[in-house]
């Protein structure tokens, strides 16, 4: 596991790569995808790390959105600040306060 420092972009730079990703599902207890992530740029950020969630913790329970949030340095600030703003930080935060945990899926590209 990665102990993240204070700014996202050196955080990422420690995340294992997101070649052959198309996308994060995330599923309910349920298995219905509730959100997906897209392999895509303004997006690739939240994508590497919600797989190094995947990989570290197996499912976004509160410990891993907490982690998750520590990841996210900066933008966890600012998305605490303008919620709305970083809806993939929004989602840790509300999972981090009690809301139900999620499972992790990830869909790689066809190749």
């Amino acid at each position: 596991m990665i102990q993240p420092g204070p700014v996202f972009k050196d955080n990422l730079q420690l995340l294992p790569k997101i070649e052959g990703i198309e996308r994060i599902d995330l599923c309910d207890a349920q298995g219905a995808v509730v959100s997906s992530i897209e392999n895509l740029p303004g997006k690739q950020g939240s994508v590497a790390v919600y797989q190094y969630l995947h990989q570290a913790f197996g499912m976004l329970d509160a410990a891993a959105a907490e982690h998750g949030l520590r990841v996210f340095a900066e933008h966890t600030a600012d998305a605490r600040n303008r919620p709305g703003a970083h809806p993939n930080v929004d989602r840790l935060l509300d999972i981090a306060t009690g809301e139900a945990p999620l499972h992790i899926q990830i869909i790689g590209t066809a190749r």
